[in-house]
């Protein structure tokens, strides 16, 4: 009799799914035939792309910039560097045209090789803007961004993570191709392809290995969700055989973001690697151990393109209360650190992140509250630059960790 009821219903339903599983198996057989990872040390120029985002994103994205012109003056100079603006990601412009990438701005961006971000709006159901897709997530998946990776250091703690977040899949890559089957019945999707955990499990593992890092921990839920983080932990298992110099352990998400919470747990974790929704989840938290979501940048890799931004949002807020040049740059100016190491200026990003951690973690000169009793923006950016700048750089640098060590 239910059956019979919802007949029509469960028809749409099976359509709607079928499609999906369609796509996703189209999917499957690109990554069997993904390209090989790109060589930056060949390109001239490498183009930087600058993306502002909404909200507090133009503001502290101008201050990421400036940095980088600093650190690679020579290098613009020279024709090895070339920096673009990127318009029209907008929350405004992605409404107006019904896209969460409108399609003239994906092609200026991909002609990019590198691009750093500001955060973007995602509207969610009620607030009266079109259903349309997180502009991050339809990046990730349109530049094939698979590895969000996203460190936390808090040296005086002895913490010194990377998350490693699958940033194609899981939850978040079917997140808006949910159906509500009927008034009382929404169901959503999540999807773990073989290929998918792979590359990601592998990257973890590659990573800790370039590192000489000795532990990547994997994190799932494969005591309840049987199938897709089942299988998740079953490649890691795989993998983890091919790094005999590397220890692997595996943890649950639900307690995981207890035991990172926990002094005597948590400077075993070194590298850690999960599903996509988990690795949102994990890294905030993380981030917040540091000093706030505002202090930590993330890397989004994929084999042809990089994005490098802030974890945080938008922070409309601030905007619409006038505070928005009392917005913290740090996590866009870790990220631009990132950068740097990722393109093959291991030593600018060194000094970049050196420069940081005097100036947010150890000296605190000037700090950023969001407020007028706070820095502005521009004012923490200046004191970042003229660190960079100071001679002393590794002395206040040695300073910094001779305390720690006491």
């Amino acid at each position: 009799m239910v059956e019979e009821k919802y007949k029509e219903d469960i028809e749409k339903a099976k359509e709607h799914f079928a499609q999906l599983v369609m796509e996703q198996l189209e999917r499957v057989e690109r990554l069997k035939n993904e390209s090989d990872w790109i060589d930056y040390s060949t390109l001239k120029p490498i183009i930087i792309g600058f993306i502002g985002g909404d909200g507090i994103g133009p503001y502290i994205a101008k201050e990421a910039r400036r940095v980088l012109e600093h650190m690679l003056k020579d290098e613009i100079e020279s024709g090895k560097v070339e920096m673009r603006n990127i318009e029209g990601l907008t929350i405004e412009n992605r409404a107006k045209v019904g896209k969460a990438i409108p399609d003239d701005v994906l092609e200026e961006i991909k002609k990019c090789h590198v691009l750093l971000k500001g955060p973007t709006t995602t509207p969610k159901k009620g607030d009266g803007m079109p259903n349309i897709e997180s502009a991050n997530v339809a990046l990730r998946r349109e530049l094939d961004l698979f590895a969000n990776v996203r460190p936390v250091r808090v040296p005086e703690e002895g913490i010194d993570w990377v998350i490693v977040r699958e940033n194609t899949e899981g939850a978040y890559m079917l997140g808006s191709k949910g159906i509500e089957v009927t008034p009382d019945l929404a169901i959503d999707f999540r999807v773990i392809t073989s290929q998918g955990a792979e590359r990601i499990i592998r990257y973890a593992f590659e990573y800790a290995r370039k590192n000489g890092i000795n532990r990547v921990t994997v994190v799932t839920k494969a005591n309840v969700i049987k199938t897709t983080d089942g299988k998740f932990l079953e490649i890691a298992e795989r993998v983890a055989k091919e790094y005999p110099e590397v220890e692997w352990d595996d943890w649950f998400i639900d307690i995981m973001t207890a035991k990172i919470l926990d002094p005597a747990r948590r400077k075993n974790f070194r590298v850690m690697v999960m599903p996509n929704l988990y690795g949102d989840i994990i890294s905030d938290e993380a981030a917040q151990i540091q000093g706030g979501v505002g202090t930590a940048g993330s890397a989004n890799i994929g084999k042809r393109y990089a994005m490098f931004e802030a974890i945080h949002g938008t922070a409309l807020r601030m905007v619409e209360e006038g505070r928005a040049k009392y917005a913290d740059p740090v996590s866009m100016i870790r990220a631009a650190a990132m950068m740097l190491n990722h393109i093959g200026y291991t030593d600018k990003a060194r000094k970049l992140n050196m420069a940081l951690d005097i100036c947010t973690q150890y000296e605190r000169k000037i700090t950023i509250t969001g407020r007028s009793d706070g820095a502005t923006t521009e004012e923490l950016g200046e004191y970042i630059m003229n660190t960079l700048l100071d001679a002393r750089l590794e002395e206040r640098w040695k300073a910094y960790t001779e305390k720690i060590s006491s």
